[in-house]
């Protein structure tokens, strides 16, 4: 489905249309049951647990992080 096959849609300026992809989001977000997760992500995030679990103090702090990310723009 595509924004142009829902006129109504297409017609809403940015911000109408940023409300309701919010409201999309939170119907969604309603049953995270029915919401798949991928094979990937869950092999992925059992990586990270794993790595985090054999060295847990290889972590960086809030500060830490905000600083790498600054660096990088």
């Amino acid at each position: 489905m595509r924004v142009s096959d829902i006129p109504e849609i297409a017609n809403l300026n940015t911000p109408e249309k940023i409300l309701l992809v919010e409201e999309l989001w939170d119907s969604i977000a309603l049953d995270e049951s029915k919401v798949p997760v991928p094979q990937s992500h869950i092999d992925e995030l059992d990586k990270r647990l794993k790595s985090y679990e054999s060295n847990p103090g290889n972590l960086l702090s809030l500060e830490e992080l905000k600083t790498k990310i600054e660096k990088r723009k």
